[in-house]
């Protein structure tokens, strides 16, 4: 920031001076050569044509030092033909002024012709009356009073942009310093977080890093979050494995005749559960990677596909919004439709219905509905279902962790999903919003 500060402050001094001192030396020089205009024309106003052809003035020039040996100020008069008309503040020397061309307006210019007296020379070709003789009027004068008031104005002004740009940087390390000072109460904060194991910003901090802390604090909580969800299906996990081992260490002690289906069974229950954990694990750890995208319509025709194989005599109908796409991965979105579909074809009569975008399609929730023509669910149990290994119908394979899936990954990525009874179908309404993706 001071390397910054510092750069841009340099040019903009740097061109603000060049163009000041442009300005100020302009408007000297301008001063300046009107002094001299003023004498020209006063020459021109006084001069006439003599008797003998030759110029000569009507009235005494007023500059005193045209008088003036060597003043600085001279004048010159010039006519082919007609010797020079010089002033007496030449003396013995006289103005190299061309001859080869006719100045109508004054023509102003620098000359070094006298040795160390540089000129300020202006001049204009004059035809007067009585006369055919095309004059040159000069004016000059020594440019040694104007260098002096130009090299004092930039004096002047290199002091002064120095100073200011002092003035300035010192002003921008001191706002560079105090803005960032703040930040220092925000450092020895996190470090006292990590010293003594507080949780979160607690001490008051100055007005300009308040979001920061504020952001700060959202941060340790949603990562405080994070770690008690770990330590909670960590545990959910090992409590749910526990059981299953505790049936297979007890058979296997005591020699059961049925050992074998006795592993098969409890082996395919801590597979369901290491599958619903690894499921909710994988959805937490994709939502946390970025912004997911799925098509619906593609997921759904995929998941029936799979679905028909195992249930060939249930019937299906897809209906609703072709274009739908959620904001979830598209593994994610199969798995929850998979667990779905499959119940209802599971526990259906015979007949499952999908709609797509059942509610408004110009919502933010992506609403899908399926239905199926069985038992379905009493109003009481819906709520109890969605626990993990909760089941209604024992009589059927399955060990109740699919609707759980369900509710865990839908949860994950912001949505709900709810149950109803079926109008069209009369059995079991399974409401599913997912968000709906950013376009």
């Amino acid at each position: 920031m001071m390397l910054i500060a510092a750069g841009w402050i340099s040019v903009l001094l740097l061109v603000g001076g060049l163009a000041l001192d442009h300005t100020l030396t302009g408007l000297v020089t301008r001063n300046f050569d009107e002094q001299l205009g003023y004498m020209l024309t006063g020459m021109i106003g006084s001069a006439e044509i003599g008797i003998d052809g030759d110029v000569l003035f009507i009235r005494p020039l007023g500059d005193q030092r045209f008088m003036e040996p060597n003043s600085g100020l001279y004048w010159q008069i010039r006519g082919e033909g007609h010797e020079d008309y010089p002033s007496r503040s030449l003396w013995d020397r006289s103005l190299d002024v061309p001859e080869d061309h006719f100045d109508a307006q004054p023509h102003v210019y620098d000359s070094d012709q006298f040795a160390g007296e540089p000129l300020r020379v202006m001049e204009r070709s004059i035809i007067l009356p009585g006369s055919n003789t095309k004059w040159m009027f000069t004016v000059a004068a020594s440019r040694k009073d104007l260098n002096q008031q130009i090299k004092t104005i930039r004096s002047i002004l290199v002091y002064s942009f120095v100073a200011l740009g002092f003035g300035l940087l010192l002003m921008a390390g001191m706002q560079t310093w105090y803005g960032l000072f703040p930040l220092r109460h925000v450092r020895r904060a996190i470090q006292k977080l990590r010293t003594t194991g507080a949780a979160r910003v607690t001490e008051p901090l100055p007005q300009e890093v308040e979001p920061l802390v504020e952001e700060l604090n959202a941060l340790l909580a949603h990562t405080e979050r994070q770690a008690e969800e770990a330590r909670t299906h960590a545990g959910n996990l090992a409590h749910a494995l526990k059981t299953p081992l505790t049936v297979l260490m007890n058979a296997a002690t005591a020699r059961a005749p049925n050992l074998s289906d006795t592993v098969i069974r409890e082996a395919a229950v801590m597979r369901r559960q290491v599958d619903h954990h690894l499921a909710r694990a994988r959805a937490v750890g994709r939502r946390a990677a970025g912004m997911s995208r799925a098509d619906v319509w593609p997921s759904l025709e995929a998941v029936l596909r799979a679905v028909e194989r195992l249930y060939e005599d249930t019937r299906f109908d897809l209906d609703g919004n072709h274009a739908a796409v959620v904001a979830l991965e598209k593994q994610d979105l199969e798995e929850l439709l998979g667990n779905l579909i499959e119940n209802a074809a599971k526990y259906g009569g015979g007949s499952v219905f999908v709609t797509v975008d059942a509610g408004d399609k110009a919502g933010r929730c992506c609403e899908i509905w399926i239905e199926d023509d069985g038992m379905g669910i009493p109003e009481a149990e819906r709520v109890r279902i969605f626990d993990r290994g909760a089941r209604l119908d024992t009589g059927k394979p399955g060990t109740g962790l699919g609707l759980a899936i369900v509710r865990d990954v839908v949860e994950i990525y912001g949505g709900t999903v709810e149950l109803a009874e079926s109008e069209d179908l009369g059995g079991l309404l399974v409401k599913l919003c997912l968000p709906r993706a950013v376009a």
